[in-house]
């Protein structure tokens, strides 16, 4: 095929054809069916679109996922679910095997968890599982190393007793003290090994499960179970709309977890702090991340008032506009506002930076400077 042909070939695949492409370039063999998978989607209006077939839309599934890579896979299929109501058509098992798993599948699964049939269930439950398990091998073991080191760098004893000294942290510390006459270092600063016992940390996790906040609540309950694999760390996995569920003990289980939530509803994150209040158990050992969009649909002078008491009572509180990889979410600005105000930073954190997240605010690091450093936009 010369340069023109393909030149026209590739904007007859771009325009779709019909009259107003004004090409008239025929397309044969993969390129044809390529096309006519995207007119199903795209030309539903004007042509034969999917219809209400289950057969139908398997075909053109497979047929989607054999002609584009999986990143355009996941678009396409997201825009059918819109485009043509395909969610129907996810209740039934033949539907669900063919369709490319991912997080944005998952929750649209959780969302309708109470209206799937019997015969539907196990393979919806492959899918979860299947998604989750993909997922924890990302970002299972990253977050476990970033806690444990934060855990340890928290631990060190600054004022440690000769037995308790550790030597070659104290040698690298105290290098720029050293003195060529004598050979050797003077130790300024002596750097201890931290008791045992010392380390630990209370993380409670507060999850808004509202529909627009579907695929972050997918994400905190499985980086949740991460997190209360670490010993050292008690871990509490709250969820709420209007009502607040407390899922801890689901935690071993992140695929039980996420099918006891129950996505949709409404708002009220100022119950949902008055719950976490009563879990706190050692204020300048609890982290609270308020995982929500901050579309308060409670009492949002009292939820301020609590966030305030929270930070005066020496808990360290920071607010994920969404934990998700999607890019700017909406969210409520006067209250992140209101939020940054009284010393809680509100930003959105994508999965793999969330590691990170959590050694810092674990080490009482400056989080906002942190976000910043990551080129994350922090509420003002």
């Amino acid at each position: 095929m010369n340069a023109a042909d393909e030149r026209a070939r590739r904007w007859r695949l771009v325009l779709g054809g019909g009259e107003a492409d004004g090409l008239d370039f025929a397309l044969a063999g993969d390129d044809a069916r390529m096309d006519a998978a995207l007119e199903a989607l795209y030309d539903a209006d004007r042509g034969a679109g999917l219809g209400s077939s289950s057969p139908n839309a398997v075909r053109w599934l497979g047929d989607i996922r054999t002609y584009f890579p999986s990143s355009v896979v996941q678009v396409v299929q997201t825009d059918a679910f819109e485009r043509l109501g395909l969610r129907q058509m996810l209740l039934e098992p033949e539907m669900l095997a063919a369709v490319t798993p991912d997080v944005r599948l998952v929750a649209t699964l959780l969302s309708l968890k109470n209206v799937i049939p019997a015969k539907t269930r196990d393979t919806a439950r492959r899918v979860v599982r299947g998604v989750v398990e993909d997922i924890e091998k990302r970002l299972s073991n990253p977050l476990r190393a970033a806690v444990k080191g934060s855990l340890n760098r928290a631990a060190r004893n600054r004022r440690p007793r000769h037995n308790e000294i550790d030597w070659p942290r104290t040698i690298r510390a105290n290098l720029k003290h050293y003195q060529p006459q004598y050979r050797t270092v003077i130790a300024e600063r002596r750097i201890g090994f931290g008791r045992r016992g010392a380390t630990m940390r209370d993380v409670i996790l507060c999850v808004d499960q509202s529909g627009s906040m579907a695929t972050s609540v997918v994400y905190s309950g499985i980086l949740g179970a991460a997190l209360a694999s670490v010993k050292a760390i008690r871990t509490s996995m709250v969820v709420f709309d209007t009502a607040v569920v407390d899922l801890t003990a689901q935690l071993d289980d992140p695929v039980e977890l996420l099918f006891g939530t129950q996505l949709g509803g409404g708002t009220d994150i100022n119950r949902a702090l008055a719950y976490c209040q009563g879990l706190v158990r050692t204020p300048n050992d609890t982290v609270l991340v308020l995982i929500s969009d901050l579309f308060e649909g409670g009492n949002g002078a009292e939820m301020l008032a609590r966030a305030a008491a929270l930070m005066r009572s020496g808990v360290r509180m920071v607010a994920l506009l969404a934990l998700d990889d999607r890019g700017a979410p909406s969210y409520d600005p006067r209250n992140a506002a209101e939020l940054a105000a009284l010393g809680v930073p509100a930003f959105a954190c994508t999965p793999d930076l969330f590691p990170e997240l959590m050694a810092a605010t674990i080490e009482r690091r400056d989080v906002a400077a942190w976000a910043a450093s990551r080129e994350i936009v922090v509420a003002t």
